[in-house]
């Protein structure tokens, strides 16, 4: 089987690549590497079933890619708007890459018979009215706020993967990411759970957005690759949305709490203003996964915070 991850050097695209290759396919990952480095893949490279090309997907793909399956993960994904590679640094290559580089990949796919998988968020739900999220819900979105470019180009995706599935008998389907934590995470991200693990192993305080009590979910990497690989493989899932997440859900200040004593740091909290349009509530329902791909996350949040922590230590 040949595979192409589009955002294959990011966080959860290097993980993907190195999943599908110990399953044995064939991987072409493809990355315009404006958010990453490509050391997540170096360990890759000497395996002959993999192949990376630098390319932006917003451009024409080359007419002679071929694939038996066709994930899309490339986006900026940082909320960081202090970071150059956050998607709020990088707003028109956020949207490019969630739309045209949506239509081009999907178009790839139809022309090539293959499944296509589009890895949309959680962030579409917006700051939720429905709690906890099912896939039915329509979201609570700015179209106009700071997070828009990101939010907005996302279900715009949506809505293109969704066309070429009614229009052109695609065979593709559409995954709904909630908060994802693990090794390869790059630190500067902006993410909560790797701005806390980098505040405490540095003894410095913990940035607390709010008062601390708005809720996330976080599922561990090697539970979400599992799923989004159910999610391509099942016979069952052409045409259907699925949320993929750990439905337990955590306070901002339980999380601080707990990363805290796992590194043993004598970091404090200091309160800082909540960001514009930054939901207060995000926790999937997983029912459709459950019942559709036999799958829910194993993972406990403390197992995985210890094995990211370890990852940022010996970095």
């Amino acid at each position: 089987m040949k595979a192409i991850v589009a955002g294959g050097t990011g966080f959860l695209g290097s993980h993907l690549c190195e999943y599908l290759l110990n399953k044995g396919y064939e991987v072409l990952c493809i990355d315009n590497l404006i958010t990453s480095t490509g050391l997540n893949i170096t360990h890759l490279e000497d395996n002959p079933k993999f192949r990376f090309l630098r390319y932006d997907i917003s451009n024409k793909l080359p007419e002679e890619m071929t694939a038996d399956e066709i994930y899309h993960l490339a986006s900026p994904a940082s909320p960081n708007i202090h970071s150059p590679k956050s998607y709020h640094a990088l707003a028109f290559e956020t949207m490019q890459a969630n739309t045209v580089g949506t239509w081009n990949l999907a178009e790839l796919a139809s022309i090539n018979k293959a499944k296509f998988l589009f890895a949309s968020t959680s962030e579409i739900y917006g700051d939720p009215l429905e709690h906890p999220q099912k896939e039915s819900y329509r979201g609570n979105v700015s179209t106009t706020g700071p997070r828009a470019v990101y939010d907005e180009a996302k279900r715009f995706g949506e809505t293109i993967t969704s066309a070429y599935i009614r229009s052109k008998s695609l065979d593709g389907r559409i995954i709904r990411i909630f908060n994802t934590y693990g090794p390869n995470m790059a630190l500067d991200d902006g993410r909560v759970v790797t701005e806390f693990i980098k505040a405490s192993i540095a003894n410095q305080p913990l940035p607390i957005f709010g008062n601390g009590t708005q809720t996330r979910s976080f599922c561990y990497v090697s539970d979400l690759i599992e799923g989004i690989f159910l999610a391509m493989q099942k016979q069952n899932t052409k045409g259907e949305v699925i949320n993929l997440g750990n439905p337990n859900e955590f306070t901002i200040l339980e999380l601080a709490d707990l990363i805290i004593k796992l590194t043993k740091a004598t970091s404090k909290e200091i309160k800082e203003k909540l960001p514009e349009d930054d939901p207060l509530q995000r926790c999937p329902d997983i029912s459709k996964a459950k019942n559709l791909l036999g799958w829910e996350p194993q993972v406990e949040l403390e197992e995985g915070l210890k094995k990211t922590i370890e990852f940022f230590s010996a970095s």
